[in-house]
Order: C-alpha cells, then structure tokens, then sequence
C-alpha cells in the first residue's frame, strides 16, 4: 500500500506531505501533537505513549493503515486524524472522525484537506453497510476548541447534544443521602467485575447515544492505570448489582496539573432500583472516601439532557460546571 498521500484541495504549504499510519514509531509523535493542542487548547488531559499504546490494542471498527492520516511538515508530524464507525442501540448508526493540529500549522487550510478526506474515506465504509438506517457524521468539540468548532460548522456539522464537565470541592459539607432500604455496598471482589460489567451495560441502555460496550473496551478498561475496583462503590441488592459509581484516580494527571482529584464516573442504577435516591448516596459515599484518601475535590461528566435529572443530582451533590463538550452531526448522504 502507498505510504504517501496526495490530498485533493491540499494547501500549498512548503514542505508539507501527508502519509499513512506507521505502526507503533508513530506514537511519541501522537503524544507530542495532543501535547501541542492541550495547552492552546486549554484542555486538561495527560496522554502518553502507553496510554496511545492500549487504545491502539484494542481498535474496533477502524483499520489504522486505511482510517489514519498523518501531516508532516519537511519529515516533523504536526498532525493526525482517526476516523471510526459505531452502531447505536437507537438505530443510528455515526461515522466519527477525530484529528488533532499543532497551534502554529492552523488556520491554513490542513485540518480541512484532512478532514474532506476522512469524509471521502467513511463514505467508501458506509457504502458497505445497510443504507436503510440513519447515518451521520459525527465529531466533538469542547467549547475552547474555536477552530475545530468553526470547521464543524463551515461543514454543516450542527450540535446535537452537550457533555457537561463538573468538579466538586470536597471541602464543603456533603449533604444527607442514607442508603436505600434492603441494600448494602460492599468491597468489589474479582468475581464481581463481570456482573458490575454487564449490569452496567444494562443500565445505561437508557442513555441518549447509547450503546454496550464490547469485549475490546472491557479488555482495554481492565489494563488501565485507571481500573481500580478497589475504589468503586457498589450497591447489591442480595446477589444483584443494582447501582454503581465507577471511581478512579488519575494518578499522572494529578501530578502535570498539582491537584489531588479524584474521579465518581460512569454512575449508574438500573431500571428496578432508581428514584430510590441510590445514586445520590454512591456518590457522597464516594466523595467521603475519597478525602479521607487526602483528595481535595471529585470531577466528573455528564449528559447535560440527560432523562433522568443527573445533572441536576450532581448540582445538588455539589458539583458544578467548569467546562463543556459539544457533540455535532451532520446527514450521510
């Protein structure tokens, strides 16, 4: 297969060529970009070689040597986008493209040769695919990402929907949430993780874009730094989960931005044990153990329409926003 690229509409910029991914000597120039982009960006995340490494493990409905574009500039990576398809439990199924640009090389017309070319390349996959099922093209944007947003909407990408990023200052009093009767949290044992797993997968089926998660992420969760069971805090109605708040710690990010954070994601009650006030309870559960860890505050993100009032749960707990993420999508015709 042809390493290098030719771009239809591409700048004339000296010096710049597009290419195909490399395998695993692409993945410090992967770090080094997102680096770039974080910090002009103002976006917090801390990604590393491995951390890129166990993504790239466990990849699903992308072929990185056809769905990968990378931009050098005289041999330097200054850019590179992934494009991947998800089927969704609602019937839609989205075609998403994601990419990232070092600051200095925006605004010259790259990241919109490449993002043309990533459309060309899922509308060759969508070909392949049943075609009487909605389609869309999806991508995401957090609100200081001007340029991406800008791009997005040059394209005719119109928002959808908003993620809601809140933090928490665990100096504050935390409010009264008994558990509900005929429940009991207890520590998470290694034959537990598949039940909390599929319970889960089942509880969140209620969610807007939803759709289970599959073998691959359940492998990819289980190799992260981020897996800690030890942490969750899991309520049992006798043999049956019946909620969960899926805590961890960012032990690096932490340490690039000198906080001491901890993370109450990915909560969930399933169907039979909701409005009971179990959520609440798993969270200022967690809350409370996390500062007795020597955390100072617990983030998390959340649908902000969600059908089941979590944001307004989580105001009420005492988080409150510092950022949001836009999710946008336009027709595949």
């Amino acid at each position: 297969m042809k390493d290098i690229l030719t771009l239809p509409g591409a700048p004339r910029v000296p010096g710049l060529t597009f290419r195909r991914f490399r395998g695993e000597a692409d993945y410090p120039h992967m770090a080094a970009v997102i680096t770039a982009c974080k910090v002009a960006d103002g976006i917090e995340r801390s990604t590393g070689v491995e951390d890129i490494a166990r993504t790239y493990r466990h990849l699903e409905n992308c072929d990185p040597q056809t769905d990968m574009l990378f931009a050098e500039v005289n041999g330097q990576v200054i850019a590179y986008g992934r494009l991947f398809w998800e089927e969704l439990l609602d019937g839609i199924r989205t075609y998403n493209l994601l990419g990232f640009l070092a600051p200095e090389w925006r605004r010259k017309g790259i990241a919109a040769a490449m993002w043309e070319h990533g459309e060309r390349r899922l509308r060759e996959i969508a070909a392949s695919h049943p075609q009487k099922i909605k389609r869309f093209f999806q991508g995401m944007a957090f609100e200081s990402e001007k340029g991406l947003i800008a791009l997005l909407e040059s394209r005719g990408y119109q928002p959808v929907r908003y993620e809601t990023y809140m933090v928490r200052d665990l100096g504050e009093p935390f409010p009264e949430a008994p558990m509900p009767p005929g429940l009991e949290v207890r520590p998470v044992e290694p034959e537990h993780i598949r039940p909390i797993f599929d319970g889960s997968n089942e509880a969140f089926r209620d969610h807007w874009g939803a759709r289970d998660e599959s073998e691959e992420e359940f492998k990819s969760h289980q190799e992260s730094p981020m897996f800690r069971p030890e942490l969750w805090k899991v309520a049992w109605a006798g043999g049956e989960m019946a909620g969960v708040v899926h805590n961890f710690v960012d032990e690096k990010e932490n340490a690039e931005y000198r906080r001491k954070r901890g993370y109450t994601e990915s909560i969930c009650v399933r169907r039979p044990w909701r409005k009971m006030g179990l959520a609440r309870s798993l969270i200022v559960q967690s809350m409370k153990m996390f500062k007795e860890m020597g955390m100072t505050e617990t983030a998390l993100s959340t649908d902000s329409q969600n059908i089941s009032g979590a944001f307004r749960l989580y105001e009420g707990c005492g988080y409150r926003k510092v950022k949001q993420q836009i999710i946008y999508r336009k027709p595949l015709e």
